[in-house]
């Protein structure tokens, strides 16, 4: 039998989803007017600044930010083309390739990093006080525990 939600609940539900949704259209739309570039590259060049050698494989790529192969293939090629990331054959497994983070990506996402710090900073830490900025670590790490049990997203 379906236990459905109770109005506390419905709300409490709905005012997540919104403010998840509304936090990353504001980060995406800022980055988009203040560097150039979407959300979604933002964090693909600071996965390859983070990595070893600022390079890895494609797969570990898209497995590292939850999404599809071709849709990290298709970003990497966008990225290629601006300069940012080039693509290296894997020298462990002929079938696979390496996005590599260029210089020029790398300047590209340091000069985008300050102001995009500043908005996660102005819109989510701001916003509540130490205790509550306690209680949604507590939560996100509770739910992160809970939907991603192997700790693959993370």
């Amino acid at each position: 039998m379906t236990r459905w939600l109770n109005p506390e609940e419905q709300r409490t539900w709905r005012a997540f989803l919104f403010a998840s949704r509304a936090m990353l259209e504001t980060l995406d739309r800022e980055l988009q007017r203040d560097s150039g570039m979407p959300h979604a590259y933002y964090e693909i060049l600071v996965r390859l600044s983070e990595a070893p050698d600022r390079s890895m494989r494609m797969s570990d790529l898209a497995d590292s930010l939850a999404s599809s192969r071709s849709r990290i293939s298709h970003a990497v090629t966008r990225l290629t083309e601006q300069g940012w990331v080039r693509r290296e054959d894997c020298p462990t497994d002929r079938r696979g390739q390496l996005a590599v983070l260029t210089e020029r990506g790398y300047e590209v996402l340091a000069a985008a990093a300050p102001r995009h710090v500043d908005g996660v900073r102005a819109h989510l830490f701001d916003q509540l006080t130490p205790e509550q900025l306690t209680q949604l670590g507590a939560i996100s790490s509770r739910l992160l525990d809970h939907l991603d049990p192997e700790h693959e997203l993370r």
